[in-house]
């Protein structure tokens, strides 16, 4: 808890966070949240006046015995003011909320391009995750911190303008009246704001409970663990887990809400201190030194409007302070550093007619806070048209090495160059057009088949898609299906979408690879779902598809491999074997050793 109270001071402050809604509400062309909070502010003021100077000039007209039809002209003046300004406020406040949402929605496309287009190695940087789960819950509704600020300033406009005309009109007081009310209520204020930054300080520690709570949700609601879960019956589990997330992040919330309590405790005492003294004061003025029922009908109601004044200004400041910490941390999220290069890298657009070369040379990677190497020392080149290899145990660094060459991560040392140059010059979104790649992790996004291998649901080349589908052994099933290939897939959005299965969801996959139609092909072990013979057959039929491309295959059974013009194997994080299928089973190494001990199972295993 001691490290948790040394979070950090936010970014930016209230000022600059303010001022950051106000320029983003002008980008956005939501200039009328500025105009509907300014009139919203000036007509309170008004309605607050007009109440305020109703009672006394009443008054002050019976104490001068005007003739009842004055009478009558000043009750109907000010019922007619009173009912314009508040059909006028009504009117404006109905309206404030169609921008103030605007607004929040497209700070949530900013979280969202965030999250969709930062660097590979922040996704898995926990400090981003952390702020990634804040930032969400900071724009998920209206109450919170990026559409609520706009009520906060209206009410700040709205305070300060009472404020200025009531200090105006009671100048003629005792100014230390004035400054009694004043010191009384900063003193409230900084003791809030001080207690108000307990949640803030500990927005690690929230964080972390958010984060749990959110994983047990998504894997709850996951389909593809549904059978798990029923199986091995799961469901305890996670309810158990479940629970103690929920019971530790109420536990942190009842500890802030007593910390609160104490703060509202000191407004009460010194509320109590400020309006004893003040209406002591008029009090006094009325009995020595003659002040009339009228004035003094108007000067206690308007100390009493002053106290609300400042006492309004410092709770709205309160507030925006506490609602600037959750807007300082969405900027945060925002703007977190990229250590890739984007647009400002150098341009490139690749050509299916050029060769390209990827060298490693002299690469180690490591992840951050870990101690080992993943890799260490690799110098390996991709030739143009060359078909390689990786393989090894689990764990070795296949994935690893991948991601090094596609771009996903920047060598710990050592260089990647493309055709002699380091890619980390390039503009990384360009260089990813380099590659079609299939990955152990799928994403299956909420859309038709066609829109799943094509990538886009405008524009698609359908007799392309129906070849990469044909080509990736899938199209039986898609015929088979009644809406074909606008069958919509992902449940998590369409009820009648349809599921398929591992192997079909990995040739699908592939099939979005052929579409894209890269220069360089990757294939991180896509197969997995297939067995060894339909592998072998999938991975011959891929290497005709793709020929004159250069292409990188990650499988872990090792005969499907023997295609291809060269095979290394890693093994504690370096290439220890590298040569072809028939090389390096000569070689009579770990490679071979592997080899012989998978192709015996898949022997005994066809004997059964």
């Amino acid at each position: 808890m001691q490290d948790k109270e040394k979070s950090p001071k936010p970014k930016y402050n209230m000022r600059q966070n303010s001022a950051y809604m106000i320029s983003l509400a002008w980008r956005v062309k939501e200039k009328k949240v500025l105009v509907l909070s300014l009139l919203s502010a000036a007509l309170s003021v008004a309605i607050n006046l007009i109440n305020l100077y109703v009672a006394p000039s009443i008054l002050s007209a019976v104490e001068n015995k005007v003739p009842i039809s004055e009478l009558i002209i000043i009750i109907l003046c000010f019922t007619a003011a009173l009912i314009i300004c508040v059909a006028a406020a009504a009117y404006v406040g109905a309206n404030t909320l169609f921008g103030r949402i605007q607004v929040r929605l497209s700070i949530i496309a900013l979280l969202n391009k965030k999250a969709s287009t930062t660097s590979y190695p922040n996704v898995g940087d926990e400090k981003f995750g952390k702020l990634c789960a804040k930032a969400g819950e900071a724009t998920c509704s209206n109450s919170q911190a990026t559409e609520a600020v706009w009520t906060t300033l209206t009410n700040l406009t709205q305070n300060a303008l009472g404020f200025i005309i009531y200090l105006t009109l009671l100048s003629s007081l005792d100014p230390r009246m004035l400054l009694v009310i004043v010191a009384t209520t900063l003193v409230g204020y900084f003791i809030s704001k001080r207690l108000n930054e307990y949640e803030y300080r500990r927005r690690e520690e929230v964080a972390e409970y958010e984060t749990q709570m959110q994983y047990i949700d998504s894997a709850a609601e996951n389909y593809e663990a549904a059978k798990d879960i029923r199986i091995f019956n799961i469901k305890p589990w996670l309810e158990e887990l479940g629970d103690k997330a929920i019971k530790s992040y109420a536990a942190f919330h009842r500890r802030a809400n007593g910390v609160y309590v104490w703060g509202r405790v000191s407004d009460l005492v010194l509320a109590f201190l400020r309006n004893g003294i003040a209406y002591a004061y008029l009090l006094n003025l009325a009995l020595k030194n003659g002040l009339g029922a009228s004035e003094f009908l108007l000067y206690f109601s308007a100390v009493g409007g002053f106290t609300s004044w400042v006492s309004g200004i410092l709770g709205d400041l309160s507030t925006l302070h506490r609602q600037s910490l959750d807007i300082s941390t969405v900027r945060e999220y925002i703007e977190y550093p990229e250590p890739f290069k984007f647009e400002d890298g150098d341009a490139f657009e690749p050509d299916n007619t050029a060769e390209y070369e990827i060298k490693l040379v002299n690469v180690s990677f490591r992840y951050p806070e870990s101690e080992k190497c993943v890799l260490e020392n690799i110098n390996l080149t991709l030739h143009p048209g060359e078909k390689l290899a990786v393989v090894g145990l689990n764990g070795a660094g296949k994935t690893t090495l991948v991601k090094l060459i596609c771009g996903f991560y920047d060598p710990t040392e050592g260089q990647v160059l493309l055709n002699g140059k380091n890619i980390k010059e390039y503009n990384r979104r360009d260089y990813y057009k380099m590659f079609s790649a299939v990955f152990q992790d799928v994403s299956l996004l909420a859309a038709t088949i066609a829109a799943n291998v094509a990538q886009t649901e405008d524009g698609a080349d359908m007799e392309k898609v129906k070849k990469c589908v044909a080509q990736a052994g899938l199209l039986d099933k898609v015929e088979s299906l009644p809406e074909g290939f606008e069958t919509n897939l992902n449940r998590t959005v369409y009820e009648d979408a349809v599921m398929l299965s591992g192997g079909e969801t990995q040739r699908l996959m592939l099939a979005r690879a052929l579409y894209k139609d890269a220069p360089i092909i990757v294939l991180d072990e896509p197969t997995a779902a297939l067995d060894p013979i339909a592998e072998a057959e999938l991975y011959e039929k891929y290497n005709e598809m793709t020929s004159g491309k250069s292409s990188v295959y990650i499988s872990h059974r090792l005969a499907s491999t023997r295609f291809c013009d060269r095979i290394i194997f890693i093994e504690e994080s370096r290439i220890t074997e590298e040569g072809s299928h028939e090389d390096l089973l000569a070689s009579g190494g770990r490679y071979a050793e592997l080899f012989n001990v998978q192709s015996k199972y898949y022997r005994e295993e066809s004997c059964k």
